[in-house]
């Protein structure tokens, strides 16, 4: 069986290829690097570099023939999303219709669809949320997101092409960039590791689902695997946790000394979200393993040996 991972030189998504390779699978990657990083890519698994929008990625659908799509690629950055709603939804949206036509095209057996858990759901009229809450995102990029499951479902209806779409919190974990605008953790450890100054964007109370990378991947295979996984899938812990326990918990494990600043909030920022994974459990058989106290101490434990020692 074959595997094309979208975004496989991206932070989860190269999870999800050592993951596949690891269990067995070939393992095909399609990323352009714009934020995705070569050193991330398993040289395992074979490698076109080349944008989701591009008509050339029919080529690697010619010669790959692959079974399953794991697509991960995307503009993930919620800031640029409301600065530049155009671009978001051409790589979102666009990119993501492009991958759908082929995979219809190639009788691709199931499409895994990675969606946005945070972003789409908006602000929630309950916690945690479940599959049935509804969908108001308050950012383009929760909307461009959710557009794209309406497709997969329409392309289901339609055609009988069996999709599922995963609908990630925020996740953490090896191999997130310290230096973008997303992964609050990553961009923490970072700063903290090196002594600098951390500000946490409005008053830190904001409450989000942490869940670790390994966890997140994991999901991907058990999608591909069932016979049970049409449809939409919360992943997520269950509760909550605000920005300023993070910055708490990663300045006991890093040792850091200073104290955090503030700044303003961001626009478009949701204020507390938190998943039901309970439909993911009963058909996925998955849940999370790594605890938060655990994961973060195997993230900066990686950033102390990897990404700190990196020019």
């Amino acid at each position: 069986m074959k595997i094309l991972v979208t975004g496989g030189a991206g932070f989860i998504g190269s999870h999800v290829v050592d993951q596949s390779l690891a269990e067995g699978y070939e393992v095909v990657i399609v990323d352009d690097l714009s934020t995705g990083r070569a050193s991330n890519l398993n040289p395992a698994a074979k490698f076109y570099p080349l944008d989701i929008r591009s008509p050339e990625v029919e080529k690697v659908f010619e010669v790959e023939h692959p079974d399953f799509i794991s697509h991960h690629a995307a503009q993930m950055d919620v800031r640029r999303s409301v600065v530049d709603p155009l671009f978001d939804a051409s790589v979102n949206i666009l990119g993501s219709l492009n991958l759908i036509e082929l995979a219809k095209r190639y009788q691709v057996k199931r499409f895994v669809y990675i969606s946005s858990g945070g972003a789409a759901y908006g602000e929630p009229e309950y916690l945690p949320c479940d599959e049935e809450h509804p969908v108001n995102p308050i950012c383009q990029y929760g909307a461009s997101k959710h557009t794209v499951e309406h497709y997969l479902y329409m392309y289901q209806a339609n055609y009988g092409m069996p999709y599922t779409v995963l609908r990630y919190p925020n996740v953490y974990g090896p191999r997130q960039d310290p230096h973008g605008e997303a992964g609050v953790v990553a961009i923490f450890t970072g700063k903290m590791l090196a002594g600098e100054p951390v500000t946490i964007n409005g008053d830190g109370e904001q409450v989000r689902d942490f869940v670790y990378v390994a966890d997140c991947a994991r999901a991907n295979l058990l999608a591909m695997k069932s016979e049970n996984s049409t449809g939409i899938f919360n992943l997520g812990s269950g509760e909550g946790t605000s920005i300023n326990q993070i910055f708490d918990h990663l300045k006991q494990i890093t040792s850091y000394k200073l104290d955090v600043a503030h700044g303003p909030a961001k626009v478009g920022e949701t204020r507390r979200i938190y998943l039901s994974a309970a439909k993911a459990q009963k058909q996925l058989g998955w849940s999370q393993t790594f605890g938060l106290r655990d994961g973060l101490e195997k993230t900066v434990a990686y950033f102390k040996t990897t990404e700190m020692s990196q020019p």
